[in-house]
């Protein structure tokens, strides 16, 4: 089997104090993919980020970057890797242009295979190359973060919260170069809050949650757990109570004519619904449906946990 581009066992870490924020995690992340690692605020996301990044130390297990590990090979693993980080960090004092040519130089890519003016064209601040970075939108400041992630062309790139206070155009933007990075054999790791980003881009999720992995697993094989469906019925009266019926999971008025009713989607079909309601004595004048999201099923998870 091919080497995972992130390979990760019992990883454990505590810090001082006794505050347990990975305990035992393990999972791979598949090379050529778009993985994305979900988890609450607090849930041991940013911890694991740091540890593969080398500026927290784990306190157990091991972790290997593109088949080096973190502590026996750390230079080649950390050559392997590129992370735009969460906050924003850089120095105000240089152009995005300089910015990009010291990183470059820090990793030790020659002056002739440096790509500089490509990075700045594809995070589209070509026009800002000579321009402070302080002077910079905090949406501009991101993308330069992406650039300087890519500076020395890692076959992995990890995104943290890469989107959190971009505008929906610049969002959109980023998403279209996340995707032609992987088109190309970037391996990307993803954590994000807006769900519906992972569901869209993400081929494979794991989520943490308190320090433990709850779930691994290809995004449509999760959301495949999401057993609860939504259906939206406008009738032709006005009730004063919600209808009743055993293959409801949950019902509750919208409105004086509106039901939202809840369902299993596993033992129960929309037509066992709206004959329900037929045989309640009410005729239907509209009706919508929603699948469970991702949201619905880390909520779940996360609950659970």
């Amino acid at each position: 089997m091919e080497q995972a581009a992130i390979s990760i066992r019992q990883l454990e870490k505590t810090y001082q104090g006794g505050k347990r924020a990975l305990d035992g995690v393990s999972f791979d992340v598949p090379r050529g993919q778009i993985f994305g690692l979900l988890g609450p605020n607090g849930a041991g996301k940013s911890t694991l980020i740091n540890i593969l990044a080398g500026l927290v130390n784990k306190t157990g297990g091991t972790a290997s970057i593109w088949g080096f590990d973190i502590d026996e090979h750390p230079r080649n693993a950390k050559v392997s890797i590129g992370i735009v980080p969460q906050e924003i960090l850089f120095d105000p004092f240089f152009t995005p242009a300089e910015t990009l040519e010291i990183y470059a130089g820090l990793y030790g890519v020659p002056k002739a295979q440096r790509r500089t003016q490509e990075l700045l064209r594809a995070v589209h601040l070509a026009d800002k190359a000579n321009a402070f970075a302080r002077t910079l939108s905090g949406g501009m400041k991101r993308r330069l973060l992406v650039a300087k992630a890519l500076v020395h062309t890692p076959p992995v790139l990890v995104l943290d919260e890469p989107t959190a206070g971009v505008d929906l155009e610049l969002r959109q933007q980023l998403w279209a170069y996340v995707r032609e990075l992987n088109r190309q054999g970037t391996t990307v790791v993803l954590t994000t809050h807006y769900l519906e980003e992972a569901q869209e881009l993400c081929d494979r999720i794991a989520i943490i949650n308190n320090g433990r992995l709850i779930a691994n697993e290809p995004t449509a094989a999760l959301l495949a757990k999401a057993t609860e469906k939504v259906v939206e019925v406008t009738v032709d009266r006005d009730l004063a109570a919600p209808p009743e019926a055993r293959c409801f999971e949950k019902v509750e008025l919208k409105g004086p004519r509106t039901i939202v009713i809840s369902y299993d989607k596993t033992r129960v079909h929309a037509g066992d619904v709206l004959t329900a309601l037929a045989d309640a004595g009410l005729s239907v004048v509209d009706v919508s449906t929603r699948e469970a999201d991702l949201e619905d099923v880390f909520l779940s998870l996360t609950r659970r946990g």
